[in-house]
Order: C-alpha cells, then structure tokens, then sequence
C-alpha cells in the first residue's frame, strides 16, 4: 500500500441530465453536475447562511449507462469515487483546468422515475449500489449493476 488515500463521498442533486459521449469500441462516458449544499449560522449576525457547491461527477460504460437511463436533472444520488483533475488547451490556445469526481459506486436516492412511479403506484426497477471497478473499464465489479 502507498499510504494514501484519494477518496470522495457525496449526496447531492443533479444539475443537469446526464450527458453521453460514446468512443469506438463501444466504450462510452456520462457526465454530470452535481450539487451539494451546506447551510450554518453567522455567529456574529446570527444569519442563516446557505452555499452551494458544484462538482462534475464522470461515470464510465456500463455505470454511465445506467446513469443515463434512470436520471435526470434535480435526482437526488448517493455517488463515492475519486478526485481528478485534467486540463486541456482550448481553441483559442489557452489552458483548461477541470477538477472531477470519478464515480466508483453510487446509490440512487430519489428519480424523476421513481417519483412518477410512486404516483402511479407502479413497481420500478431495482438501480441501487451499482459498484464499479474504475480499474475494469467501468464493469460492475460482479457483472451485476445492482
């Protein structure tokens, strides 16, 4: 073992669908945003203070599929993965920096599909602790999603 850890575990609300970018071979990645919110008290003004941050949450073939199938903007999700940061150069020549979330496993709190199925009184599909082997090109670990 190397001594460290690079370990990430968020509950947050999608900010957008998911988007799908596909690659030959049949290889594909999903991306999206994800919120987190912390809300305290101002000691000195006693004021209710409310911040947002966003995070950009990558999951890969198989879980990224899944992803897009059962989500969409405002679900609320479990996701636990690692932190990496990339950068790129952009057309006009200057350089990109991205700091993301690759999701290792997630658990799907609340859906779009599953609100309009408790609704309807209808049964949905299973879709919680799909875990996922990021070493494995994003394979479930145990072939089963969930």
């Amino acid at each position: 073992m190397s001594g460290t850890l690079n370990k990430v575990m968020l509950i947050g609300y999608l900010g957008e669908d998911v988007k799908m970018h596909y690659f030959d071979g049949g290889n594909c990645i999903g991306r999206f945003s994800l919120a987190t919110n912390e809300v305290y008290i101002n000691k000195t003004t006693s004021e209710k203070i409310s911040s947002t941050e966003w995070h950009n949450i990558v999951v890969r073939n198989k879980a990224a599929e899944l992803c897009e199938k059962y989500l969409s903007k405002g679900d609320k999700i479990y996701v636990e993965g690692r932190i990496k940061s990339r950068q790129w150069q952009a057309e006009d020549g200057s350089t990109k920096y991205i700091t993301e979330i690759q999701a290792i496993d997630f658990t799907f709190l609340t859906t779009k599909k599953e609100s309009e199925a408790n609704k309807e009184n209808k049964p949905i599909e299973p879709t919680k602790n799909a875990n996922f082997d990021p070493e494995n090109n994003g394979l479930p670990v145990n072939d089963l999603p969930f």
